[in-house]
């Protein structure tokens, strides 16, 4: 398996995580912030990030996109496509972007 692969594979189990998160939490109000944990490569990442549930939906809605703490981007395999309030949204290319879609919960 190839480095792009292997790296996308961790980050989504990160995105699978942050699934059962949202799926598991009630919110009150739209602005209400939930913790959702960095996608990243590193699967000793611990960095919890706070969107709201639209914010989250919006890295969602596009398979090969990730969340991410700023700095933990790799920009050998990924893209910032969008900067949030302490947060990044990446999206994966090549190998690593066929990996993002195939592993795709939705």
């Amino acid at each position: 398996m190839s480095t792009a692969k292997r790296l996308a594979h961790n980050e989504a189990t990160f995105r699978e995580i942050n699934e059962r998160i949202e799926a598991g939490t009630w919110v009150s109000s739209a602005d209400d912030r939930i913790a959702f944990a960095c996608e990243c490569a590193a699967l000793g990442c611990n960095v919890l990030l706070e969107l709201t549930v639209a914010e989250y939906e919006a890295v969602r809605a596009h398979p090969r996109r990730f969340l991410l703490e700023p700095g933990h981007q790799l920009p050998a395999i990924e893209t910032v496509v969008h900067r949030g309030e302490g947060y990044v949204v990446v999206e994966k290319r090549g190998d690593a972007a066929d990996v993002a879609e195939v592993t795709d919960p939705r």
